[in-house]
């Protein structure tokens, strides 16, 4: 089952509605794990480190700083972006369902815009 870091600028409501729906998710927000105002790069680090694929709405950074640890050789295990007004309904779903379905490695490298 894939585990989710959460940055910031991820609304509060779609982590409660996930967990709402699926409280066995392993999923943790950046501000609740002492990465509250870390960098970009800080936070794909310990996404790194831990396996987590980062979900994020952030486009204008943190994309490209995910991008550069791909192009670097640095390990990224994926990040989903959350689409801008979007409806939270097919997010929430995709979320549980990429959780429960992917394998284990199968975003590495990957940014994927959300919902699918």
């Amino acid at each position: 089952m894939l585990r989710y870091l959460v940055d910031e600028s991820v609304h509060g409501d779609i982590v409660r509605a996930v967990l709402r729906r699926q409280p066995n998710l392993d999923v943790v927000r950046a501000q609740d794990v002492g990465l509250a105002g870390a960098d970009d790069p800080t936070i794909l680090q310990r996404a790194a480190a831990e396996g987590r694929v980062v979900l994020t709405s952030d486009v204008s950074t943190l994309v490209g700083y995910a991008y550069e640890r791909v192009k670097s050789g640095d390990s990224m295990p994926g990040v989903f972006v959350i689409g801008q007004g979007v409806s939270l309904g097919p997010i929430i779903e995709d979320l549980i369902l990429l959780a429960e379905v992917s394998r284990e490695g199968e975003w590495d490298a990957q940014v994927r815009y959300l919902p699918l």
